[in-house]
């Protein structure tokens, strides 16, 4: 669809038409002044240059006038400035209302006798506010989108006077790109915020009650940040840092991260070792580094092996940040002035000091030094020392190298932020990254409702364990990394990877059927991404889904549960068949319906065959946080089924042995009993490579619900024990007649 039919369709009747960019009238200037370039490639050389020789701008005349290339600029000038003052006045307008708003709750919350309908009527307010302002955020979102497309095309079409790239620049100094109106989305929470009646948690050190620790990242796409961003302030308040000025809901948060010349900190991150480390400095400031800066460790354990990933850190000024790296830190005299000065206790500077002398050892043995920095503005929504739901958005996330520059025995720990970065020391992320982080406990380890909307609203695209750390490293250090991340081949990250020169660390393209073919003759395997290619949320290059994508946990929670009604809606689609199906748990209190489709007598005894059971169809992945898989899980799968083998085996051993003996005495009963138990013992080895079979995909696919199978050892185990008792039966029939003779 062209843009242009996109943009008519988008248009909010309450802005009016008039006041979005006339995309239309400029693409009709690039037309006309593209159509007197070709009629002026058909002049002769010598009339070139007399028309080259001229001062006057080049222009095309036609029944609509005179176009020239300063019309379209002219045009482009008056398009910007009308945007931009429109956004100007309905931000003030929308501030206005915000006033108005925070007066009525100040007198309300003066006067007691207020009923609770003020209450909701204030609430409706606030909820209106909050929808015009996402409308503004769209409609500053379709006209940035246009005027980035008609720049590029006025640039392909009239290639000899380029201009996007001064605009672009124009547009990014622009207070309604800039987004300069951050202080609407603060001013909105805290209106929440009193309206729920948040209270700062209170210190439970001494409980000891079962916790239930939780983290998920997802990636967030630049036209859904807004709309996430009021999903979550309606229920969190944003919760500021102590350097804030308090302006802004977002802050700039660097981080550089330390590594050593084989990267050894990457490799055992992205390996997921247990025991692995990451160690950064941490600062919440523009530009450089002028006061607290955090020291942070990182520890990743195996969650399977009943321990947890932890993350610790401790507090120097930046001026203190070379003694770290060089090992020459006082660590003895602080751990002096904190039991002296700041009144900590023998056993919180006991740990301080183990913490600090573990992290400048490592710094040390290993010989790590600055190596990749992450900047991004960084959005927090928590009540105040409340850690049972934390919520973070990254925006204008971006990855720069600290290789390259002296750092001068450790003096220098971080690059300049005067100098000019060359396009291989920096890439930028296309998407926001949020992370949503649940620390349950009680009776109850269950996540609040809100926050299990947020996660199947479909804007949320789960990408497991991603890391910034480890995407920098892989992009902007191709040469130096021997494996990348598996979301590298993610077909929306393409283009940012290659713009910053990590292109040798993608997918090929560009090969034909029959050069893939030729590849996988050799001996070669398909990638990783082209067997588990569910795990990437638009795709790989061969699958690119970036157009269809839809986000991965918009059905997780209706499909754990079993509940396909949710599936109903026909906007679903595939998703309807894949997940409405194959989805149900026969363990939850929800009444399942399958419809028409029910199981014939070979699918109720083999769940591989059932209609309901679309695995290998299914046209994406369960998120990892519904259903978790454990190392172990694969080796038990494998376990059960040399389980059903040997037993299959032996049964068939011991019906041959009798089939045997029984041909030599002429018994007839004899024979009948062993044949009885030969397709049996057939039946446990086929069922047992069955089960493994379907079990297999499901741990591939980690599709919630039950992944043990009910019918088929009852069925199997109930023929078995048929068959030995009416042998009991027979032989006792024999013995009794026997002893009557």
């Amino acid at each position: 669809m062209k843009y242009q039919q996109h943009l008519k369709e988008n248009i909010s009747p309450k802005f009016g038409e008039e006041n979005y960019v006339a995309y239309g009238k400029l693409d009709d200037i690039i037309r006309k002044i593209s159509t007197m370039a070709s009629a002026a490639d058909t002049i002769t050389d010598p009339e070139r240059r007399a028309v080259s020789m001229s001062a006057t701008p080049t222009v095309v005349s036609g029944t609509s006038g005179v176009i020239s290339d300063e019309a379209f600029f002219s045009q482009m000038d008056s398009e910007l400035t009308k945007v931009e003052n429109f956004t100007l006045k309905q931000v003030n307008k929308l501030r206005a209302e915000i006033d108005v708003i925070e007066q009525t709750l100040k007198s309300s919350n003066k006067d007691d006798n207020k009923s609770a309908a003020d209450r909701r009527r204030i609430q409706t307010l606030v909820d209106t506010v909050a929808e015009e302002f996402l409308q503004l955020e769209k409609y500053v979102n379709l006209n940035f989108m246009g005027f980035h497309k008609i720049l590029k095309k006025h640039d392909k079409y009239v290639p000899h006077n380029p201009c996007k790239a001064f605009y672009v620049s124009r547009m990014h100094a622009q207070a309604w790109v800039r987004g300069d109106y951050s202080d609407v989305v603060v001013r909105l929470s805290d209106i929440y915020s009193i309206l729920r009646g948040d209270q700062t948690a209170e210190d439970k050190g001494g409980d000891s009650q079962s916790f239930l620790r939780q983290t998920s990242k997802y990636w967030i796409k630049t036209e859904d940040v807004s709309a996430v961003k009021y999903a979550v302030l309606k229920h969190l308040p944003v919760f500021l840092q102590k350097t804030s000025t308090g302006e802004s809901d977002a802050q700039l948060t660097n981080s550089v991260y330390l590594d050593n010349d084989q990267l050894e900190l990457y490799h055992g991150r992205l390996d997921k070792q247990q025991g692995a480390i990451a160690l950064r400095l941490r600062w919440y400031a523009t530009g450089e580094p002028t006061g607290l800066v955090f020291v942070e460790r990182k520890t990743h354990r195996d969650k399977w092996t009943g321990e947890t990933s932890a993350k610790e850190r401790f507090i120097v000024h930046f001026s203190e940040v070379p003694s770290v790296l060089d090992g020459t830190y006082p660590i003895a005299r602080k751990k002096k002035e904190m039991i002296e000065k700041r009144g900590a206790s023998q056993q919180e500077a006991d740990d301080w000091e183990t913490l600090v002398t573990e992290i400048v050892q490592v710094i040390q043995t290993k010989q790590l030094v600055p190596t990749m920095r992450t900047q991004c503005m960084r959005t927090a929504f928590q009540i105040p020392f409340d850690a049972t739901v934390r919520v973070s958005l990254d925006t204008n996330l971006c990855m720069i190298s600290e290789r390259g520059y002296d750092i001068k025995g450790g003096k220098v720990w971080h690059r300049d932020s005067t100098k000019t970065l060359d396009y291989t020391e920096i890439t930028r992320f296309p998407h926001a990254i949020l992370e949503v982080k649940l620390e349950l406990k009680g009776d109850s380890l269950v996540a609040p409702q809100w926050v299990s909307d947020l996660q199947n609203s479909g804007m949320l695209y789960e990408v497991h364990k991603y890391s910034k750390f480890t995407h920098g490293c892989a992009v902007l250090l191709p040469e130096e990394v021997r494996c990348v991340p598996y979301w590298i081949d993610d077909v929306s990250i393409r283009e940012s990877i290659i713009a910053a020169g990590g292109g040798r660390i993608l997918a090929r393209a560009d090969l034909t059927d029959e050069e893939r073919s030729k590849i996988r003759k050799a001996g070669v395997g398909p990638g990783a991404n082209e067997v588990l290619h569910h795990l990437l949320p638009f795709g790989h290059v061969y699958d690119d889904r970036s157009k269809t994508a839809v986000g991965r946990t918009a059905q997780s929670v209706a499909a754990s549960s079993g509940n396909l009604d949710t599936f109903k809606d026909p906007k679903y689609g595939l998703l309807n068949q894949a997940f409405g199906d194959a989805y149900g748990d026969d363990g939850c209190d929800v009444d399942i319906q399958f419809g028409d489709d029910d199981d014939d007598c070979c699918s109720w005894f083999f769940p591989f065959c059932s209609k309901s059971n679309n695995a290998y169809a299914m046209p994406v992945m369960a998120p990892t946080r519904l259903q978790k898989v454990e190392p172990k899980i694969s080796f038990a799968n494998e376990r059960v089924f040399m389980h059903w083998l040997h037993n299959g085996v032996m049964l068939y051993t011991i019906a041959s042995g009798i089939l045997a003996f029984a041909a030599q005495e002429d018994e007839t009963w004899a024979v009948w009993y062993a044949m009885a138990l030969l397709p049996i013992s057939l039946a446990f080895c086929i069922y047992g490579m069955h089960v493994f079979l379907w079990r297999a995909d499901r741990i591939k696919t980690r599709i919630p619900g039950r992944w043990d199978d009910v019918r088929g050892p009852m069925v199997i185990g109930g023929a078995l024990v048929a068959v030995l008792s009416i042998n009991f039966c027979c032989r006792l029939y024999v013995i009794a007649k026997y002893n009557s003779i």
